[in-house]
């Protein structure tokens, strides 16, 4: 099993104030706690489960998480652990980091955060980015969908920004997570489209009647095989997310609701993404 979203950063370390204030504003003013431990992890997760993990950076918004951390952690769990590394483009000296995070600290995917950062994927002073992730056939997972962060703007996460990349750069293996909600429905004409555009399901379980309507709508499209299972841990676990999916077809008992097929979700729970992504070498 493969989790292809999952977070690593020191809290409270790695993030503004700001960003910690809004994140508990968005909680009804309750504490947050995003502290990372593998061991808390793994107890949340079938013993097989293989993981993507990444930091992030996004000045804008107040995260700034070092390549070198997400190295170390993955280095203590290098048969369960792939690491990918972070930019952002806005500031000075992200192309170094790019090459750093791969080269020196063997990071094998790049994160990146649009919304958050204040860029648009598809801006041709991207292209160095999207030229070297093909060139090296490094998978790229961008941040799609809303956030509660106000300063991060809503216009540079929609999932129409990555097709004129997926043509230009056809050979870049580009992951929209969330099903870039609450857009899920512009995200599957996207992915549908593009051969090596995929899509993530994570941070979505906890709004299953949403979700019941975008796996539908992918299900009607017949992308099941472009959807990716992912968590966003530590915003949620393996476990939870595994039991959200097996159980959406329970809400609907007593309609005549279409049910979703669940042998396409158990093929997504299983799919060998890192075989699709390149990485399974």
């Amino acid at each position: 099993m493969i989790d292809v979203h999952s977070h690593f950063w020191r809290f409270p370390e790695d993030f503004g104030a700001d960003f910690i204030r809004q994140a508990q504003r968005a909680r009804g003013g309750q504490p947050v706690d995003l502290r990372v431990r593998y061991e808390d992890y793994a107890a949340t997760a079938p013993p097989d489960t293989r993981t993507i993990v990444f930091g992030g950076k996004a000045r804008l918004s107040g995260l700034w998480v070092d390549d070198r951390h997400v190295a170390d952690y993955v280095a203590a769990q290098p048969e369960r652990l792939i690491g990918f590394l972070s930019v952002d483009p806005t500031q000075d000296g992200w192309e170094g980091e790019l090459r750093d995070g791969h080269q020196s600290l063997g990071l094998r995917g790049v994160k990146l955060l649009p919304m958050y950062a204040g860029f648009s994927p598809d801006d041709p002073r991207l292209d160095p980015l999207w030229r070297y992730a093909e060139k090296y056939m490094l998978p790229v997972l961008l941040h799609a969908g809303t956030t509660f962060i106000a300063q991060a703007p809503l216009a540079f996460t929609l999932p129409r920004l990555i097709e004129p990349v997926a043509v230009k750069f056809p050979g870049v293996k580009i992951i929209l997570a969330h099903l870039g909600h609450p857009y899920e429905g512009e995200c599957l004409a996207v992915i549908r489209k593009h051969e090596n555009v995929f899509a993530d399901i994570s941070a979505l379980h906890y709004r299953p009647f949403q979700l019941y309507h975008s796996l539908m709508l992918a299900q009607e499209y017949g992308v099941w095989p472009k959807l990716l299972l992912g968590t966003d841990y530590p915003f949620t676990t393996v476990n939870a997310t595994l039991a959200g999916l097996r159980s959406l077809n329970d809400m609907l008992e007593g309609t005549k609701l279409p049910r979703l097929d669940p042998s396409q979700i158990e093929a997504m729970i299983q799919r060998d993404t890192l075989a699709l992504l390149g990485l399974k070498r």
